[in-house]
């Protein structure tokens, strides 16, 4: 800078063509200086987390948070067909096998797997537990070494039962529950409700484990027995369907009453909805429309399925409990 000036000494216009230059080279330095900044707080500022956003849905079939060794639990959120008991199984086995391939041990399915819910047919052709539908379930079960929790008709002594089984890796069933609160006059043929004081809890290595079925999750005195045993987990195979029209918005009524049953109960819970369409009765043609959750026990919700489209998530069992 020294010897450019003594060398505009004498030559005036020189001298404030070079002041000029030294001007808007700083400036330029200032400009860019400036930008880097801008780029670094950019790149580093933390993210905003509105308080009450929604929860992030993982893509379909995520196994991203899976514990290697840890317990894992998967919901299967499948396609269940009216009538359609053996593709039915078909279905329940793919579910059962990409789960276990996923790293899950405790597979849960949703209501009614087997003949459909509100099936008037299920009068005739369901069985009895133990029986043919339970005994393919348990084989299913010891086969892949898993424990198995899923909604299943159940007949006895001319009675349709609408129930749910907890099957353990080797294939024996260690809960059955009976639907206590059932909706009336939508069969010619209709489910017997069950009584609270048959509800029962399971001592596993998961933890100890309940069972309740749809809308015995309305009913705040089912809620409150099961409370009384103090379950680490439960686990609701449901069947909400709604008109095509009120879906996906439906999906809010539904995770709001799981909500509650977590915060109700202290449990964690896990609901599992199918995918379909009900074929018969005051309710035909009515769609399940998905969206199964997981839900910790202080009523977060953990886990949403995807909406109208089968899904098995899978999740670590110690993010719900």
């Amino acid at each position: 800078m020294f010897e450019l000036l003594s060398i505009t000494e004498g030559h005036p216009l020189l001298g404030l063509w070079v002041e000029g230059s030294t001007f808007w080279g700083v400036l330029f330095l200032l400009i860019i200086l400036t930008g880097a900044i801008f780029h670094f707080i950019k790149k580093h500022k933390t993210p905003r987390i509105t308080e009450n956003a929604e929860p992030a849905r993982k893509d379909s079939g995520s196994v991203s948070s899976v514990e290697p060794n840890g317990a894992n639990i998967a919901l299967c959120q499948i396609f269940i067909i009216d009538g359609d008991r053996n593709g039915n199984f078909v279905r329940i086995e793919n579910a059962i096998a990409e789960a276990k391939s996923k790293g899950a041990q405790l597979i849960c399915f949703p209501e009614a797997s087997i003949l459909g819910w509100l099936n008037s047919d299920a009068y005739f052709r369901a069985c009895t537990i133990p029986g043919p539908d339970s005994q393919q379930l348990c084989q299913l079960a010891q086969k892949y070494s898993v424990y198995i929790s899923i909604g299943i008709e159940e007949l006895e002594t001319g009675r349709l039962f609408n129930s749910a089984l907890l099957i353990n890796d080797q294939g024996q069933i260690l809960l059955k529950h009976r639907q206590i609160n059932i909706p009336q006059k939508l069969m010619p043929h209709p489910y017997t409700p069950a009584n609270e004081n048959d509800i029962k809890i399971a001592n596993t290595k998961f933890g100890k484990i309940g069972l309740l079925i749809c809308a015995d999750t309305h009913r705040q005195d089912i809620l409150d027995r099961m409370t009384e045993f103090k379950p680490n987990l439960l686990l609701v195979p449901y069947g909400y369907a709604e008109n095509e029209q009120k879906w996906p918005g439906h999906a809010e009524e539904f995770h709001k009453v799981v909500v509650k049953t977590a915060k109700r109960t202290s449990a964690a819970v896990i609901g599992v909805n199918p995918i379909g369409q009900i074929s018969k009765g005051p309710w035909s043609q009515r769609v399940y429309g998905g969206q199964s959750i997981a839900v910790d026990r202080m009523g977060n919700i953990i886990d949403i399925a995807a909406d109208r489209d089968r899904d098995i998530n899978i999740l670590p069992l110690a993010a719900i409990k």
